[in-house]
């Protein structure tokens, strides 16, 4: 094994990440309302000894209820199943600091912490979308600034409720009658812009102290937030150049702030699209885009990037994109969609095949040895510490992979044989949060 070890995160979406998996014949659309199935996928990611696996999450239908296979889950309550059906491997949640209340998610997340035997992680997002907004008593969402600076206050709520009990604060003293130490017990008392929050938790301390915690925004805005609060940061890139220039960039501003470099993990999506041959593996990649319907895909794309192209000829170039400055949506999938289409002179049709697959991540279609001089490629040369493996088809492309890619990603010395720690901080190299209280204390 190098002195520096990859990691991988196994991003479990439904019955495939590629948008007509659905349709295909090697999946079961039946399977997404099934949480044996979902704790299957869990196990062949930890025979694989992946470091998690994570599941996304939103607060609205995406896409049409007509032709999108939108059957989803909750996803700390379908983690917490999960983690009763394994053992080892990583438990990651996404949860919207848009959407939510620092207190409840604190004690969802400390409880799934618990419960796993702290294998807890936490991908924060601040929703993109009015539509999610209008589930939530307002009519549009707040401006892409105001999210990011409720998320930090959010964030700082989070961790000082976590916090709230020392690690010492449980007696339980059954002749004195003594059950916790009210001392170590703190009320955080925190009177801000967005939150007014007394605490403490209603929740000892969890295993991990804080469930790790993941990132998923590359705006300006997104990489300040990932450089302060961020313990990985899941990302996408269609170009090496472009992942090499954001992983030293983050690097930068992670240790401007006074963290090592290493703190913080970079996780670019990639969906491997395998076969026996390159050959084998394009004609997969081709019979999935066979199936994309193109006005759902359209509808989705809009939505996506915040720009209404459902009038747009299929097979006409794409129009020019609006200045970044005035999309109030995921402004870092908007630059990478736009930086696509112009930089390879894409039509629409072109480009809803390009994102049917990962919708936005990098599709690497070949066989397992290139899969794994692409992963290689970028884990050696600074652009990535590890890979959001993203099936294009589930459960059949995640056990091509384990058992296809681990493998030769082992024999090479880049990967893990098995596991070492038993939580998701100890897979990352991470140490325990020293608890603020616990801290003052000490001085």
């Amino acid at each position: 094994m190098s002195a520096r070890e990859l990691h991988l995160n196994a991003f479990l979406m439904g019955v495939g990440h590629h948008e007509a998996a659905w349709r295909h014949p090697r999946t079961d659309p039946r399977a997404l309302d099934d949480v044996a199935h979902f704790q299957h996928l869990a196990r062949i990611a930890e025979r694989g000894t992946f470091d998690s696996v994570f599941l996304a999450d939103g607060v609205q239908i995406w896409g049409d209820v007509r032709h999108t296979a939108a059957n989803r889950f909750e996803p700390i309550t379908l983690l917490t199943a999960i983690s009763q059906a394994t053992e080892r491997i990583g438990l990651i949640a996404t949860a919207s600091t848009g959407f939510s209340e620092p207190y409840n998610l604190a004690r969802l997340f400390s409880s799934l912490d618990h419960i796993s035997g702290g294998r807890a992680g936490w991908n924060i997002v601040t929703t993109a979308g009015d539509r999610s907004a209008q589930n939530f008593n307002r009519e549009v969402n707040l401006e892409h600034a105001e999210r990011y600076e409720r998320a930090d206050e959010f964030l700082d709520v989070v961790t000082a409720l976590w916090d709230s009990w020392e690690d010492d604060a449980l007696v339980v003293d059954r002749e004195s009658g003594v059950f916790a130490e009210d001392a170590k017990v703190h009320e955080i008392d925190h009177k801000g812009r967005f939150f007014s929050v007394r605490g403490p938790l209603n929740a000892v301390r969890s295993p991990q102290g804080h469930p790790l915690l993941v990132q998923a925004g590359s705006s300006e805005d997104g990489k300040a937030f990932a450089s302060a609060w961020a313990e990985a940061v899941f990302t996408a890139h269609q170009t090496h150049g472009d992942a090499t220039a954001f992983y030293a960039d983050l690097k930068r501003r992670v240790t401007a702030r006074g963290r090592a470099a290493d703190d913080v993990k970079v996780l670019p999506g990639i969906v491997p699209v395998l076969g026996g041959t390159q050959a084998q593996a394009r004609a997969l990649a081709e019979e999935l885009d066979g199936l994309i319907i193109p006005a759902r895909a359209v509808r989705q794309l809009t939505e996506l990037i915040g720009v209404d192209l459902t009038d747009h000829p299929l097979d006409a170039r794409l129009p020019e994109f609006p200045p970044v400055s005035r999309v109030n949506g995921a402004k870092s999938r908007f630059e990478l969609v736009r930086d696509l289409a112009q930089r390879e002179r894409l039509t629409l049709r072109q480009l809803l095949g390009r994102l049917g697959g990962g919708r936005g991540h990098q599709v690497v279609a070949g066989t397992p040895e290139q899969v794994a001089d692409h992963i290689e490629l970028w884990f050696t040369t600074g652009a990535a510490d590890g890979f959001n493996v993203m099936a294009p088809l589930l459960p059949s492309g995640l056990e091509d992979f384990v058992d296809h890619v681990v493998p030769l990603l082992r024999a090479r010395g880049l990967f893990r044989a098995e596991y070492t720690g038993r939580t998701l901080r100890e897979h990352y190299g991470l140490p325990r949060p020293v608890s603020r209280y616990a801290s003052a204390a000490l001085v």
